[in-house]
């Protein structure tokens, strides 16, 4: 085997691989975390990155203290490399906030009165609900079922606009789906409208290189716990202008320049421009460490090998599930069936059919250790249009509760997995869902407090132990 072939088969080290669950039978095996795109492991090099550093935590920005001094200047420091990482352009600005969705809110907030904002109906709930929420005029644009139609969708929409300024979110990989959107083709035609475009890469930096220069978006969101850095932090980076001319995202100390009693009794306040305009209050120092630290180890491994696995392992799945009928993969993009032709990164979205989805994703955290998450994946709409007419089967568990009156029960299942995902994990994820569709699960479930939960054991002798 040929030394790349050996980097790409090789998984990064991540906390709990080595973690064993209970089984419903009493059993422990290794847990297989395939719950990625909720939230992933941190990478073991972050976690000893950041035990190194916690003995040398202090305050940062101001501090007369050797401690202080040197966390400001590692916490300055993790800005430069997260600039680094997205390859950001000259006069861009990183400004850490808590997650994506604090990231989409706070560009929501700088947003100047009388944007118009365009979102495909599609996109996650964290970045297709900011908007309305801040008071802005928003056009809510119908889900494509290709690449070129999302993109002649927003060439119309942004035609047909009126004159002003205008915002387009898109997702770079659905949290859904996994589909890798047309990010550069959707800018383009964005710019040429005179929009500006922010990019939502909670999905796609865990998975792809990102350049903000290359893409040519204004700017870029993510979270650092998608990214091996569960620590509470994410990011908002891009162009300045709107940043900067917007009220500060928190009024408080950090933001300020000067604060002054007027002789009225009023308080007069300079804000700063730039990052600490919108950081108010103590940074979460650590996490925007931790951030850093994950880019830097992702860069060393090197996307290009990161990127080959990642297709084996999707190939792997894809093929597996292709070979079991009752599964039905939910695609936007590939809605022929052809699920081998959808580039997606390593999430993806199933339904079985006489199966709840919710009792099919217990059974097979009880029965195999399996972790993986069932629902709506908060992208209602998105999951709503690609379960169609099909309605949630019931089961012992019950499905889960329509949010409104008259409401079609729906939900579906979603497998998702990294740079720190086994072989292994894949491997018996296929065994167990082959195994659950040819011989049912081996107890009986019943619904605690909105929870699957093994109750009895069903003698079915297709099981030992």
């Amino acid at each position: 085997m040929s030394s790349l072939a050996t980097e790409i088969c090789a998984p990064l080290a991540v906390l709990g691989r080595d973690v064993q669950v209970p089984l419903v039978n009493g059993e422990k095996v290794g847990y297989a975390a395939l719950d990625y795109a909720a939230s992933s492991p941190a990478l073991q090099r972050v976690w000893d990155d950041v035990a190194a550093y916690a003995p040398y935590y202090g305050s940062v920005h101001r501090g007369a203290g050797y401690l202080s001094q040197l966390s400001t200047d590692l916490f300055e420091q993790s800005r430069r490399t997260v600039a680094e990482f997205l390859d950001l352009r000259e006069g861009d600005q990183v400004v850490f906030t808590r997650a994506t969705t604090d990231s989409l809110n706070l560009l929501a907030g700088a947003v100047p009165a009388g944007t118009r904002v365009f979102a495909f109906e599609t996109e996650h709930h964290a970045s297709l609900l900011p908007w309305a929420h801040a008071g802005l005029d928003v056009h809510y644009l119908r889900a494509p079922r290709s690449r070129a139609e999302a993109v002649a969708a927003l060439d119309a929409a942004l035609a047909g606009a009126p004159e002003g300024p205008k915002l387009l979110c898109v997702t770079g990989a659905s949290n859904v789906t996994g589909e890798l959107w047309p990010v550069a083709e959707l800018t383009e035609t964005a710019h040429r409208h005179g929009a500006r475009v922010v990019l939502d890469a909670a999905q796609l930096a865990p998975h792809h290189r990102v350049s903000v220069r290359a893409l040519d978006v204004d700017w870029i969101a993510f979270s650092g716990h998608k990214l091996y850095a569960p620590f509470g932090a994410g990011v908002l980076a891009g162009r300045a202008d709107w940043l900067d001319a917007a009220e500060p995202y928190l009024a408080g100390g950090g933001a300020t320049r000067t604060v002054a009693r007027e002789t009225d009794g009023s308080v007069a306040v300079q804000w700063h421009t730039g990052p600490a305009r919108h950081e108010a209050g103590s940074p979460n120092v650590i996490g925007a460490y931790a951030i850093a630290s994950a880019c830097r180890a992702l860069t060393e491994a090197g996307f290009d090998a990161l990127e080959a696995r990642e297709r084996q392992l999707v190939d792997r799945l894809t093929a597996g599930l292709a070979e079991i009928p009752e599964v039905r993969v939910l695609n936007l993009f590939g809605a022929t069936g052809d699920i081998h032709s959808v580039a997606r990164v390593g999430v993806l979205s199933f339904v079985v059919r006489g199966w709840n989805s919710s009792h099919f994703s217990a059974a097979l955290s009880a029965e195999y250790g399996i972790g993986v998450r069932d629902g709506l994946f908060c992208a209602h709409p998105l999951v709503r249009t690609l379960l169609g007419d099909e309605d949630a089967a019931p089961s012992e568990c019950g499905a889960p509760e329509p949010s409104l009156p008259g409401e079609r029960s729906l939900n579906a299942i979603r497998v998702s997995f990294g740079a720190g995902t086994p072989d292994e994990h894949v491997d018996r994820f296929l065994t167990a869902v082959r195994e659950l569709v040819t011989d049912g699960a081996a107890w009986n479930y019943r619904n605690e407090g909105g929870r699957c939960v093994a109750t009895v054991q069903i003698d079915r002798g297709r099981r030992e132990g």
